[in-house]
């Protein structure tokens, strides 16, 4: 496996702050890099793109609230571009 450079940055960010954003171009690597993190803590996967994923996230507050001291991975999130203002409040 190739060790990702990014890899250590990101778990350091991930760790001082509340929200983290892993932007790149298609096909870059970003979902595996953040599946390869979310063994390392209590993590929860959404891809949103699935309808079922997206449905636990029509109270986004509520959702994100229940799951406070948990790493959400929330996949394609340019697909529910209104979650954007739910995200800003954290």
């Amino acid at each position: 496996m190739i060790e990702r450079r990014i890899h250590k940055e990101l778990v350091a960010s991930i760790d001082s702050n509340p929200a983290v954003a892993l932007l790149g171009p298609r096909q870059a690597g970003k979902t595996t890099l953040a599946l390869e993190i979310a063994p390392t803590r209590p993590s929860l996967y959404l891809d949103l793109e699935s309808p079922s994923d997206r449905v636990k996230l029509t109270d986004p507050e509520g959702y994100l609230a229940d799951h406070e001291d948990t790493l959400v991975i929330l996949d394609e999130v340019h697909r529910t571009p209104e979650l954007f203002q739910s995200l800003r409040g954290l």
